[in-house]
């Protein structure tokens, strides 16, 4: 006959209370117990009176090979009472944290979180970098600004000077050509009075 050492749970909702029993392994939860070895009270503040076991009737289960449950195995571990039990699922998990250390896998729930915490922290510097570059970038952006508008102004003063060197020296070549214009015109002129009197004089 296989016998367990668990808790059953007694008491009312919201205020739990737990009896440690020894129990056979193939009765329910709340089925037949085979003795009462103390009980596990959670809410009690004071925490030499949560836990009342009798350790010599619970060494006697445990010679006889009973095998506790995980909670009422650290409970056990907790009032210093060592078995064979504990320390099998000690090696196991040992063994079991190694394989997953060795594959690169994440073991308890704690390092877990660590990993979470690690990566996000990680992702919030990233952000702040990137935000620091992104001010720096608009930063030297709005310092160059200015120096562009001198530049373009700059330049569209030399082409105003430009433009108005260039002026005079237009006005000097349009010139000789309107003397010319001038010039035939008043040839035309003349030519045209000469004619007239030319027939006038024919006419007489």
């Amino acid at each position: 006959m296989a016998v367990k050492i668990r808790m059953t749970r007694i008491g009312r909702r919201h205020r739990p209370f737990f009896r440690i029993n020894a129990v056979e392994s193939r009765e329910p939860r709340d089925g037949k117990i085979l003795e009462k070895l103390g009980h596990y009270d959670p809410i009690e503040k004071d925490k030499e009176k949560q836990i009342v076991l009798n350790t010599e009737r619970v060494k006697h289960w445990l010679d006889k090979g009973a095998i506790p449950s995980d909670t009422v195995s650290e409970i056990l571990l907790r009032l210093g009472i060592k078995h064979k039990y504990a320390e099998e699922k000690a090696a196991r998990r040992a063994k079991a944290r190694a394989a997953a250390r060795a594959k690169g896998r994440l073991f308890t729930k704690a390092e877990r979180i660590a990993a979470e915490k690690a990566a996000a922290a990680a992702k919030e510097t990233e952000e702040k970098e990137k935000a620091k570059a992104e001010a720096a970038e608009e930063k030297a952006e709005a310092e160059a600004r200015p120096e562009a508008k001198e530049e373009v102004v700059e330049e569209a003063k030399a082409e105003a000077e430009e433009k108005a060197k260039a002026k005079p020296k237009e006005k000097a070549k349009v010139k000789p050509e309107e003397k010319t214009k001038a010039k035939a015109k008043t040839r035309t002129k003349k030519k045209t009075a000469s004619s007239k009197k030319t027939d006038k004089s024919d006419e007489n």
